[in-house]
């Protein structure tokens, strides 16, 4: 009997988490990706338990592939360096079972292209369309070769290309009024153990060590979209050179890197949620289905999510359940995702919006707010998060 087939339309987090899960329901899988070839180098990605658990829904086990360190504490300074508020791993471990991890996302990405056969993945290969006129898809493809499919995985990004083609009506993204720097860098004298965010006026820094032993940097300040500097290295010591420790000290290793080793993008979410996360046999996951501001560190946690359970509610690959088992699984992924993902994509604008008051006086009053907030209760917030995933039944 013939595999069912599923193109999954980008390499990224979500798109190879997808393609696992479907390989392992027995699919024949195909994904293409527009990269002439596996990133080597890019940023961190943290994985909450929400995130952890559904990997190893699948038999992934990220910490493994990608290093077991974690962070000790994690928690929001003032730019003086004053504590905000802080959160020991252990209690996190003890509430929702496991600790979060950050992951080089280079490192996580070779560990699920690993668990796929090789001739699944197809870098170099660009979708241009996916034509489903005549009912299963027929994806059309940069390099000439069409691809027949009982089913699209659309993880094509934050710039979907896929969701503007058939969602024409939909607004698109929102610039949610602040750009970000990411930087890797590899620290080990200075033993930095906690993962901390710090909160200025219209600006924000912070730290999150790697499970290899690097640290990931990001910065955010509210300037107006496309803002650019010559050089992000002097852009950042002008405007975090005077804070707390050891964010100088970061500076100087970032000094270190070449400008191009220092990534900078204007943060964007999706100004409307979609009607639908499916059309016809298109599924959109992660990015392309909810792009949401970084602020709670969900983005590709979700990805993971989506993919999860969109791999659960579909039908084996051998092809039992008959002609219209696709079509119905897709329709319940939409129900059992779209709800979750966006009220993750709303609080995260939210966040966002606290951490981005210039307002002196109101930056005073959210700082007092966050102190005078007990640790029980800040930990609390996080459950529907962090206990948020469930596999359909």
């Amino acid at each position: 009997m013939t595999k069912r087939h599923a193109v999954v339309v980008g390499a990224g987090i979500g798109g190879l988490t997808a393609a696992v899960a479907l390989h392992r329901r027995d699919w024949h899988v195909t994904v293409c990706e527009r990269a002439p070839e596996p990133p080597a180098t890019g940023a961190g990605i943290g994985l909450a338990p929400n995130a952890l658990r559904a990997l190893d829904t699948i038999g992934v086990d990220a910490a493994h592939a990608a290093g077991r360190a974690v962070p000790a504490t994690m928690g929001l300074r003032r730019a003086d360096g004053r504590w905000l508020t802080r959160a020991d791993t252990a209690d996190l471990t003890a509430r929702y079972g496991v600790p979060p991890i950050a992951v080089p996302r280079p490192a996580l990405t070779g560990a699920l292209a690993s668990a796929l056969p090789p001739e699944a993945l197809r870098y170099g290969t660009a979708v241009t369309a996916v034509d489903g006129s005549s009912g299963n898809p027929i994806v059309r493809t940069a390099v000439g070769r069409d691809l027949p499919a009982d089913l699209v995985v659309a993880a094509d990004g934050i710039h979907s290309p896929l969701r503007r083609a058939h969602f024409p009506a939909h607004p698109g993204l929102h610039y949610i009024g602040e750009t970000a720097w990411r930087a890797v860098v590899d620290t080990p004298h200075l033993r930095i153990a906690a993962m901390s965010e710090t909160w200025g006026r219209g600006q924000r820094f912070g730290v999150t060590p790697l499970s290899d032993g690097r640290l990931y940097l990001y910065a955010t300040a509210v300037v107006p979209a496309g803002t650019r500097s010559a050089d992000p290295r002097a852009e950042l010591r002008r405007r975090f050179g005077s804070w707390h420790d050891p964010i100088p000290a970061l500076l100087d290793h970032i000094d270190r890197l070449s400008p191009t080793d220092v990534l900078q993008n204007d943060l964007h979410d999706l100004a409307a949620p979609l009607p639908r996360l499916h059309h016809g046999r298109i599924a959109w996951l992660g990015d392309a289905a909810h792009a949401m501001a970084p602020n709670l560190g969900q983005g590709g946690c979700q990805a993971i999510e989506d993919a999860v359970v969109l791999a659960h509610l579909l039908p084996a690959g051998d092809g039992g359940g008959g002609s219209d088992a696709v079509p119905a699984a897709l329709a319940a992924y939409s129900a059992a995702r779209r709800n979750r993902t966006d009220a993750v994509r709303v609080r995260g604008r939210r966040v966002g919006r606290l951490g981005a008051i210039r307002n002196p006086l109101a930056a005073a009053a959210r700082d007092l707010a966050v102190r005078a907030t007990p640790a029980r209760l800040a930990l609390r917030g996080m459950d529907d998060l962090f206990n948020g995933f469930r596999l359909p039944r």
